[in-house]
This record gives C-alpha cells, structure tokens and sequence, in this order.
C-alpha cells in the first residue's frame, strides 16, 4: 500500500475502490473536503460528486454535493445524455 504525506502531515492512501482515505479514521478525504467547503458535517444520504471524474482530485473547485443518491445519480444521466460519458 502507498503511504503519502499531504501538507497537513495527514497519511493518506488509495483504497481499493480508487478513492484516497486517511489513515487515521479511513475517511474518504473528498468527504473531509467538501465538509470544509460546506463549513458543516455532510448530512445522511448527502452524496459528494467528483465533477471530473477522477477520484482522485480533490480539489474544492472539483466537488460537488448532492442531496441524495438518487440526485447524484441524475446528474450522471444528464451529463452523459450532454457528452456521451458516464
């Protein structure tokens, strides 16, 4: 497994679902990302969407929050009618 340090001396990890965690509680960080964009704690049933697909990039700008599964998965479905991408 590869251990890699962020700014905030914070080990991190890639999952085996592709998503990268902290080591400490095993939070997915774009969670811990966007709950600081927020300024809040995600509320149950929030989904947190990767605007540009890539698990990895976490950055503020990339993420997005959804109010339930069923509206993030919406988003899905009209992005690839719009681009032809899931």
């Amino acid at each position: 497994m590869g251990y890699k340090k962020n700014s905030k001396k914070n080990l991190t990890y890639i999952s085996k679902d592709g998503y990268k965690r902290f080591t400490d509680s095993g939070k997915k960080v774009h969670m811990h990302v966007a709950e600081r964009k927020l300024g809040r704690k995600l509320k149950p049933g929030e989904q947190v969407h990767h605007d540009n697909r890539n698990k990895l990039d976490n950055r503020r700008s990339n993420l997005k929050v959804y109010p339930s599964r069923k509206a993030h998965y919406n988003a899905h479905i009209q992005n690839k009618k719009r681009t032809g991408k899931w």
